[in-house]
């Protein structure tokens, strides 16, 4: 954590990774001004918080203003493609659209760097973000594996569709088993929230929906399986082709 209000500005000056900023629901004044005056144009989510939630993080000083470091530095998706394409690869990406819960995120991590994805993308907003928890979830994982955080899943799949990528998403609501389609080529899958699954908006644009077969009462796989279970299902079929 960086907390009060010009260490906070200098951080992002600075152009260090931000994840968020939480800043005192009433805070005012000059420097609180210049505060909102750098965030212009940068993709730094803000919350208004109380002044407990602040003064439970820290004892300290903090101004009214609380901003949480990333752990490490994010990637750009448009670099990450061009880069895989100059290997002689084909991208093999994991979008996560609305996933929270940072030990889901840490174990999907740990299974994507296993697998050989090439890049997780997160949004900027509504998203989980990699912390401590995840990273140590992750075993080191998130150390190695890029992690591209983009201001929308939506634009994230449309750059990929552009860039010759097929996007795949999961859902219950598709009719094809995940066993049933071919990834073949360039190939992102995109993983929704275990009680939203993935956006309707998104679920629109994507080439096709896949859906893992349940014969239980439970509504749904913990989402860090379901997403080991496709990745891996792309891994099985491109070393089929080998």
């Amino acid at each position: 954590m960086v907390f009060g209000i010009r260490a906070v500005i200098e951080a992002i000056q600075a152009d260090k990774e931000v994840d968020k900023i939480l800043v005192k629901r009433d805070l005012q004044g000059d420097l609180s001004k210049e505060l909102f005056e750098v965030l212009r144009g940068r993709e730094i989510p803000v919350q208004r918080v109380p002044a407990e939630r602040l003064d439970r993080l820290t004892r300290k000083n903090h101004q009214g203003v609380i901003a949480f470091m990333s752990a490490v530095t994010y990637q750009s998706l448009e670099d990450i493609i061009p880069f895989v394409y100059e290997q002689g690869k084909d991208p093999f990406i994991v979008l996560l659209d609305g996933v929270t819960d940072v030990r889901n995120f840490g174990a999907i991590a740990r299974t994507c760097e296993c697998a050989g994805v090439d890049a997780i993308v997160i949004p900027v907003k509504g998203s989980v973000s990699v912390n401590a928890d995840a990273i140590k979830t992750s075993a080191g994982a998130l150390h190695v594996l890029p992690v591209c955080k983009e201001k929308s899943i939506n634009q994230a799949i449309r750059f990929l569709q552009q860039s010759g990528v097929k996007v795949f998403a999961a859902s219950e609501k598709a009719e094809a088993n995940y066993t049933a389609v071919k990834y073949e080529g360039p190939v992102a899958i995109v993983m929704g929230a275990e009680d939203t699954g993935v956006s309707l908006e998104n679920l629109r644009i994507c080439d096709n929906m896949v859906k893992i077969p349940q014969f239980g009462t439970i509504g749904s796989l913990n989402v860090s399986v379901a997403t080991s279970i496709l990745v891996y299902e792309v891994v099985r079929q491109r070393m089929n082709k080998q």
